[in-house]
């Protein structure tokens, strides 16, 4: 009987060492598992931040970019009034010339008396005043240098002659050629004679 008492004593021995062991077993398990759980919780979080920069990032990017296209927008968008407005330039220009003959055979026929020559001053004056209404309808303006002060961004000085009096100095004593102004642009200087 000793001996089945021993055996069982060694069984239930066996037996909770085994139960023991399982549930060393298991927590060890369960320690690894939660080991594993809290790493790749971590890389988790890790890649989440990682995606938020760089979701940051592109927004960054994007905002930068939609800006840079509104700005080129808007600049391309003035650059294309400004085409449209001064489209006429060179071809006004290329007119200005023959608005400065009309004036000069205008002020010679001014001196003249003559009933044909009066009649040639009323065409030539019905002609230069049409043009020149056309021409301010596109935005075309002359300029009134005569004793203005000089500026020499609307004026070109090509004399100088002494002044009579102290007020005179520095002013427009003379306009020898007409600038002009086309939507508020200078496009051609006045030529002028300047009291210094």
């Amino acid at each position: 009987m000793k001996h089945i008492f021993l055996m069982l004593v060694f069984a239930l021995l066996f037996v909770s060492c085994s139960v023991l062991k399982k549930d060393t077993d298991k927590q060890e398990e369960k320690q690894e598992t939660q080991s594993e759980d809290q790493k790749q919780e971590e890389e988790i979080e890790k890649e989440q931040i990682s995606l938020g920069e760089k979701l940051m990032e592109i927004n960054d990017k994007y905002l930068r970019l939609y800006s840079e296209f509104e700005n080129y927008r808007r600049r391309t968008s003035k650059e294309r009034l400004d085409i449209i407005e001064n489209a006429s330039e060179s071809l006004i220009k290329e007119i200005l010339p023959v608005i400065d003959d009309f004036e000069r055979a205008l002020q010679t026929m001014e001196k003249q008396d003559n009933q044909t020559i009066n009649n040639a001053k009323e065409g030539m004056n019905l002609i230069y005043k049409k043009l020149l209404s056309t021409l301010e309808k596109k935005g075309l303006k002359p300029m009134n240098a005569k004793g203005e002060s000089f500026d020499e961004n609307l004026h070109e000085a090509i004399s100088q002659i002494p002044a009579q009096k102290e007020e005179e100095k520095g002013k427009v004593f003379d306009e020898v050629q007409k600038g002009y102004y086309l939507n508020n642009k200078v496009i051609r200087y006045a030529k002028v004679v300047v009291s210094i």
